[in-house]
């Protein structure tokens, strides 16, 4: 007997009612699963649809600091450690006012499978805190790390739960962080946290990484199809850090970026984002996308826009969680897109999924496509463990063959499982099957 997939999800909604985010993406999961599991019995038998959706743990804990005027704040902080099956927990921690446990619990299922993909051998994880870094000092940025860390210090390692930046968590972040870990532990452990800066451990082209890894899955496409990236017309979404390594990889391979935008709006510049500018613009003063239309003649700036409607091949949505919908995907389809690979996490709503992969367009899950941050993690992890640096152009040649061989699999599995050239079903079997058969190995634990 194989399970009912229906059943499965109704009985997700009923135990977690109010997590919009994590039912959508177990949904997503589940129903892309069904080949596989109207094959294996077996997963049935050893309950791996009810194991693998529960976290093995959830912490949350309260985090007060105090703002550079002397006033006390309290937030609310979390980790989810979702799966341990392949691996130390791994995933990023997020500073954003709408951070939740159920949009935790949603990245860190996300994250289980991402990670399985990669072949790094690290489990699935995620946190944060419903903190907003913008338009805090440097000191109050540091008081809030510290204290988040007094208490998350207890529940992570090199081998247990090894966290990373994500939303609002860059590089200062990280490294307050890692010095208030140190502290409290008395142990340099620098595999304890990745994204660090160069000084203390991190690693070359991490930085870059998961722009880069999605260009280089949307590449691999489009090679498959027997075309280049250079000469298309690209749109990305977002301006942070994703968003903007995108940007110049797809440049740097003969593609014309024409839009960014951030949650203001959107810009538009035909002759091609010039990305030295806009890099300064958000990294070195912390600016809008706005700004960049002040500062260069080609570009247009569309107050409250989106990027979906000015026209190109390929499509990168690099910004958060649904910020594609229905009408987006319309505006795309009328744009001429032939690719979209997701470079946030689930950014592109179901329907408008279900609409583009109606209209032939090769779509790309977050979970393969961005998982190039995430490997460059493990690498970094690996150089820690040796206590070693390798060379940007190492760590980027491997990035690209982890990148050849995700595509690979996912291509592979949706031929096994029926769906030939279905990138999401290829993904999500890959990834599932690689989990549930580790989860039935290690047995009822």
């Amino acid at each position: 007997m194989a399970y009912n997939v229906a059943e499965q999800i109704e009985r997700m909604k009923a135990k977690n009612p109010a997590e919009p985010e994590f039912i959508q993406a177990v949904s997503e999961v589940l129903e892309s699963v069904a080949p596989v599991l109207a094959q294996r019995p077996d997963y049935e038998e050893a309950a791996i649809l009810e194991r693998i959706t529960e976290p093995e743990r959830i912490i949350s804990f309260r985090v007060p600091w105090a703002d550079d005027a002397g006033r006390i704040h309290v937030n609310r902080g979390y980790r989810v450690e979702f799966s341990s099956t392949l691996g130390p927990y791994k995933g990023g921690l997020r500073f954003h006012p709408a951070v939740t446990q159920g949009m935790l619990k949603f990245l860190g299922f996300e994250q289980i499978f991402k990670n399985a993909l990669t072949g790094q051998g690290i489990g699935g994880g995620k946190g944060g805190a419903d903190f907003n870094p913008k338009g805090r000092s440097d000191a109050e940025v540091m008081r809030f790390c510290q204290s988040f860390m007094t208490e998350l210090f207890r529940h992570i390692g090199p081998n247990t739960d090894v966290p990373a930046g994500d939303m609002g968590v860059g590089g200062r972040e990280i490294g307050y962080l890692f010095g208030a870990y140190k502290r409290l532990a008395n142990r340099f452990d620098a595999g304890v946290l990745t994204g660090k800066p160069l000084s203390f451990g991190g690693s070359l082209a991490r930085t870059q990484a998961t722009g880069y890894g999605v260009v280089y899955f949307a590449q691999r496409i489009l090679e498959e199809r027997g075309e280049a990236l250079d000469g298309k017309r690209v749109l990305v979404s977002g301006s942070g850090n994703v968003a903007l390594y995108a940007v110049e990889k797809a440049e740097q391979l003969g593609a014309t970026v024409v839009s960014v935008s951030d949650s203001s709006g959107a810009v538009y510049d035909p002759a091609g984002i010039d990305f030295e500018l806009i890099r300064h613009i958000k990294e070195d003063l912390r600016g809008r996308v706005s700004d960049y239309a002040e500062q260069r003649s080609s570009a247009e700036y569309y107050d409250g826009a989106r990027p979906w409607g000015f026209g190109g091949e390929v499509a990168l949505p690099c910004a958060t969680q649904n910020e594609l919908e229905a009408a987006d995907a319309r505006a795309l389809l009328n744009g001429g897109v032939q690719v979209l690979a997701e470079g946030a996490n689930m950014p592109t709503t179901i329907e408008a999924t279900e609409m583009l992969q109606g209209a032939g367009v090769v779509f790309a899950p977050g979970k393969a496509a961005n998982a190039g941050g995430v490997a460059t993690s493990a690498l970094e992890m690996s150089q820690n463990a040796a206590r070693s640096r390798w060379a940007f152009e190492e760590v980027d040649a491997k990035l690209h063959g982890i990148m050849e061989d995700i595509y690979e699999r996912c291509v592979a599995a949706a031929d096994t499982y029926g769906h030939p050239g279905n990138l999401v079903v290829g993904a999500n079997c890959a990834a599932f099957t690689e989990v549930a058969d580790a989860m039935i190995a290690q047995g009822l634990v």
